[in-house]
């Protein structure tokens, strides 16, 4: 069974930094894509960040210049390096894995339970 945990998150300033990790567990063949999703309260889930197979990475608008998402694929993890956080920022962190899992054999969609942060001005 494949599993994405989520960690790091937590309490800070604005301005303040926090680093997220997203570990892939399980019966994995390979890992393609790996994204960070956000959740505000009241608001949709949104894309934070993405980090391909190929090594390409995307941003938010919102976050662009503060955030960094980075992987090691040795590792089946994913993190997410947020800089210079806005109260704005605060939301459940969601890690996000397309995943190629020996129980199907084929490619799935997975996600972790999140990770709190918040961001007090």
């Amino acid at each position: 069974q494949v599993q994405l945990v989520e960690s790091g998150g937590g309490l800070v300033q604005a301005g303040g930094t926090l680093r997220l990790s997203c570990v892939a567990s399980g019966n994995i063949l390979s890992v393609g894509r790996m994204a960070w999703y956000r959740q505000a309260p009241g608001e949709q889930r949104e894309l934070v960040a993405t980090f391909t197979g190929g090594g390409t990475t995307t941003y938010a608008e919102s976050v662009k210049d503060r955030f960094t998402i980075s992987r090691d694929s040795a590792k089946n993890t994913a993190y997410l390096q947020m800089n210079s956080l806005k109260p704005e920022d605060t939301a459940v962190y969601y890690c996000n894995a397309n995943i190629w899992a020996r129980a199907t054999m084929t490619w799935g969609d997975y996600w972790g339970r999140g990770t709190q942060v918040t961001v007090s001005s």
